[in-house]
């Protein structure tokens, strides 16, 4: 096994060191104008791509700041030359004990809120401020669009559904609803031995 991989190498070596090298075309007896030619790409082999479009403009960063807390809170905020203004605060939020975790660990979140603006291309400003914890990510601005408002129709009928259950609610806490097994049972309908049914 030795053998072949000691073999492998110096056959490898040989063939890399009888390979042209790249660099100095003076070091060659070519014509360093002739070397020029033969490395430059055929004009149709060029990728073809808007040159206009590229951007080379130099955006200066204004001002950051970053604080580093412990416990995993953390403070930033930073400006741009084009008028980018962003910051952010975060920390981590206890959940409690891990339900799934036969030890008990507990569970923790990072929760970040901050805000960040800019100019639209049609001039307008745009703000954006956002809350992002164990129950998503949050945003609001003026510029977003919003849900329309919930019809007199709709807001009633949940209206009657939550009254509905905090009735439920109160009256378990006072003991006055059976336990819902219970209730099923006595509206079953038995069977009989051969299959038929049998209003009780």
């Amino acid at each position: 096994m030795k053998f072949l991989i000691v073999a492998s190498v110096l056959i490898g070596s040989c063939i890399v060191q009888g390979l042209p090298q790249r660099g100095n075309p003076e070091q060659y007896d070519v014509d360093p104008a002739q070397y020029k030619q033969q490395r430059q790409p055929a004009p149709q082999q060029e990728p073809q791509y808007d040159r206009s479009r590229d951007s080379t403009t130099f955006i200066p960063i204004l001002r950051f700041e970053k604080e580093q807390g412990d416990g995993g809170s953390y403070k930033t905020a930073w400006e741009t030359g084009n008028n980018i203004i962003a910051q952010e605060e975060g920390f981590l939020k206890s959940l409690g004990p891990d339900p799934d975790s036969p030890t008990g660990e507990e569970l923790n979140a990072q929760v970040q809120q901050g805000s960040y603006t800019y100019t639209a291309p049609d001039g307008q400003i745009i703000t954006v401020t956002y809350t992002a914890d164990e129950k998503g990510f949050h945003a609001t601005g003026d510029h977003l669009p919003t849900p329309p408002p919930v019809s007199p129709e709709v807001q009633k009928g949940l209206d009657l559904i939550y009254a509905g259950i905090r009735a439920q609610e109160e009256a378990a806490a006072r003991g006055d609803i059976k336990e819902p097994q219970q209730g099923r049972r006595d509206n079953l309908i038995q069977q009989e031995y051969n299959g038929q049914y049998k209003q009780q």
